[in-house]
């Protein structure tokens, strides 16, 4: 078979070429001083008191890839105001913040003491707008008047240049404009596309400059006023893939978008399953978690999409978007629809280099902004990931033995038959049957696996692998792909494509065990370099081999053993990397960090092989690092150091928090532990060797979409046994329990 890919492939050699793309942030986004928001395509990142600092970080509104706010400080009679509390709303869309005055002082004469008035900030964001209420009331036993004021720029900063990739040249931004109530800042790109932020003020202030706007304020004893800051996003561009060019408008009344806001989370819930239990972390956990997915969630034109992470990947991600949809297919089964009409819509249909696209390939990746467009990074339209396309093929697989949606399928075939024909023709670049990877652009991704930082594939003395890279977790993706794909055919009539499938999968199954298991580490290479040489590397790859099925059973139990070792196992979750390795580095983003998402997926391959009670301890373990957070939130990653005692988890500094697939984890472990499988076409509902966590006695599904129907099932503990009990059967919906 012809190298489709080697033949021009850019060496790959990754400790010797610096990782471009690496986020080099210049402050923690994850040190428990910021509040996110998101909606759509704008998201916020905010200090506790709902302020934008003027200091370099990653805070800020962004939208469309551009931060357009890059300061929003709010003031009283010059001073910083005291902070009583901040939080969200359990929707995870409104930002309330409760703040009290300093002691005042005005020529040496004491104005009010501290704690006398209250001021309470409401904030959220509505279609490309950030709404804020604030509402300021005098207790003290006399009259008082004092000066409230605003300061605020924007710099229309590129998001990946706010990430640390530095720029030679960029646009023109003009000097504000400004009126009565209002400021406008402009900035024109190098790609000739207009950007604006306008700041609007509800009442107009007594003071409006460029930069600041001024309110004088006088309250009477137990009185009480109220302003409405509106920042609205703009921009003249047709963008990349979703957006509409956008007149500019006044935006709707702050009752009526938080109205509208509110509408939209219901829909949310009301399509989804709830989940009640005894236990009240668990459902603080599935509620966040919950919550963070609806917000993670933009509504395209061809269904949800679920962004990927807040703030450095608040985009449309192939891998992210497919295992997060995967994660959560029995909650809420319309987000994988979503996913799956979107990545047909942008499938690649001819080879680019400079994109590393090739037909059939599966998006890795979609992102707007200046430098985008510029094609100062690849990642405007961007397919390096070779994961990405078998993935979709299992998602359309999973999607379907849900909801027996055969529409939707049939819709769908082309661009699974597409996608397999990529697994077979050319990600397979030299014809040894696996799938393997090499960038043929210059500045695409050096790793093109979902550890794609450049230092992730190595071998055990620390060498660096030359490429091509075959990655273990691939190849059993492919192999589920060719069983989905045979799921697929055989259920629209296409028998024959669904025998050659099978054969596929079952030739594929025998030569990954030939290949790449290792009996001296215990598990599966790593991978297999450019010569097929092992990268002989104990690794949390392998437990996505048992996730696939693609693991022979007699090796299973092996590699469950090593993944649960201590070298491996930090007591927060499964290390990327064995502690033993030559790179590890606890610190690092993939050489010893823990990923939730990694440890669901893992939870989910010892199911399958019936290691309940493994995959019930990486529950446990995710279970009790959530706790660590306030929200009850899990990051996209914590570092890889041991459970101490009673020390918590070490958090990355620049690790998205919320994170799609973080957020859809716990779905994945609640479905692991209870055995949960759908089978829409016949409309039941099986739990297989149900098990809960050790604190948990009882668990509700509440709504539980199987086909057509909805019914709500308890599970509960009775004399060390799991039972069933089904309270609303959903019509003729069938639940049934193998002990």
């Amino acid at each position: 078979m012809v190298a489709h890919v080697s033949a021009n492939a850019v060496p790959a050699n990754s400790s010797a070429e610096e990782d471009r793309y690496t986020v080099h942030a210049p402050a923690s986004v994850h040190d428990g001083s910021s509040r996110v928001l998101k909606h759509d395509e704008t998201f916020a990142v905010l200090d506790r008191q709902a302020n934008i600092p003027k200091v370099a970080t990653s805070h800020g509104l962004y939208h469309r890839g551009t931060r357009h706010l890059s300061e929003f400080g709010l003031g009283i009679n010059g001073a910083p105001l005291l902070l009583l509390g901040s939080s969200v709303s359990h929707s995870n869309s409104v930002l309330t913040v409760d703040l009290s005055n300093p002691g005042l002082v005005e020529g040496g004469q004491v104005v009010a003491h501290a704690g006398e008035l209250h001021i309470q900030r409401t904030c959220f964001l509505w279609e490309g707008a950030r709404y804020e209420r604030l509402r300021i009331t005098n207790f003290r036993s006399q009259a008082l008047s004092v000066q409230l004021a605003y300061s605020f720029s924007a710099d229309f900063v590129d998001l990946f240049e706010v990430r640390g990739t530095p720029r030679e040249k960029r646009g023109v931004t003009q000097q504000p404009r400004h009126d009565e109530d209002r400021v406008t800042f402009i900035y024109v790109g190098l790609d000739q596309v207009e950007r604006r932020t306008h700041v609007i003020f509800d009442p107009r202030p007594a003071r409006l400059g460029p930069h600041s706007a001024v309110f004088d304020v006088h309250l009477e004893p137990q009185a009480s006023r109220e302003f409405v800051t509106t920042v609205v996003c703009e921009n003249d561009s047709g963008e990349v893939g979703e957006a509409k060019v956008r007149s500019l408008r006044r935006p709707g009344s702050f009752d009526t978008a938080m109205g509208a806001l509110g509408a939209r989370a219901e829909e949310f819930q009301r399509e989804a399953c709830s989940i009640r239990s005894d236990n009240d972390h668990l459902v603080a956990w599935m509620e966040r978690s919950a919550a963070d997915l609806a917000m993670m969630v933009t509504r395209t034109r061809h269904g949800l999409y679920p962004y990927a992470g807040v703030p450095w990947f608040s985009t449309a991600f192939g891998r992210d978007g497919l295992i997060a949809a995967y994660q959560s297919c029995w909650f809420h089964p319309e987000i994988a629809r979503g996913v799956l009409s979107f990545l047909a819509s942008y499938q690649a249909t001819h080879a680019d280099a400079e994109r590393d696209a090739e037909p059939g390939k599966i998006l890795h990746e979609l992102r707007e902004g200046e430098m985008a467009a510029l094609r100062e990074i690849p990642f405007g339209r961007y397919y390096g990931s070779v994961d990405s396309t078998p993935l979709f093929v299992m998602l359309a697989r999973t999607y379907f033995d849900a909801t027996h949606d055969v529409d939707t399928l049939a819709a769908l075939l082309p661009s699974i038959r597409h996608a397999i024909n990529w697994i077979e023709r050319y990600g397979d670049c030299d014809g040894d049957g696996f799938v393997e990877y090499g960038r043929r652009s210059a500045n695409g991704l050096v790793q093109q696996g979902w550890k794609d930082s450049s230092d992730s594939v190595w071998h055990a003395d620390g060498s660096d692998a030359p490429g091509p890279i075959a990655l273990c977790e691939v190849q059993g993706y492919a192999y589920a792909a060719y069983v989905a794909g045979a799921r697929i055919c055989g259920a629209l009539g296409h028998t024959r494509d669904a025998e050659r499938l099978e054969n596929k999968a079952a030739a594929l199954r025998a030569a990954f065990d030939e290949a790449f298991w290792c009996d001296e580490i215990g598990t599966y290479a790593l991978a297999l370099d450019g010569q097929k040489r092992p990268c002989r590397v104990r690794n949390s790859n392998a437990g996505h081999c048992l996730w696939s099925g693609i693991a022979l059973p007699h090796r299973a139990a092996v590699v469950a053993e090593t993944l649960l070792s201590p070298t491996m196992f930090s007591g927060w979750g499964i290390r990327t990397i064995a502690s033993c390795e030559a790179r590890y580095n606890p610190m690092s983003y993939h050489n010893g960090s823990v990923w939730p998402h990694d440890n669901a997926i893992i939870a989910e391959g010892f199911a399958r092989y019936g290691f309940k009670e493994a995959s019930a301890r990486v529950f446990e373990a995710l279970f009790d690092l959530s706790k660590e957070d306030d929200l009850h939130r899990l990051p996209e990653l914590v570092c890889g150091f041991a459970r101490d005692g009673d020390r918590g988890p070490v958090g990355y500094p620049t690790a998205c928090a919320p994170q799609a697939w973080s957020a859809a984890s716990v779905f994945a472990l609640l479905r692991a532990a209870t055995g949960l499988t759908l089978d829409g076409a016949k409309g039941s509902v099986c739990f297989d060797l149900p098990v809960l966590p050790s604190r948990v006695n009882e668990v509700t599904f509440d709504g539980l979409r199987v086909g057509n129907h909805r019914a709500t099932v308890q599970l509960y503990r009775a004399h060390g046994d799991i039972d069933v009990h089904v309270l609303d059967r959903g019509g003729t919906a069938e639940i049934a329990i193998r002990k």
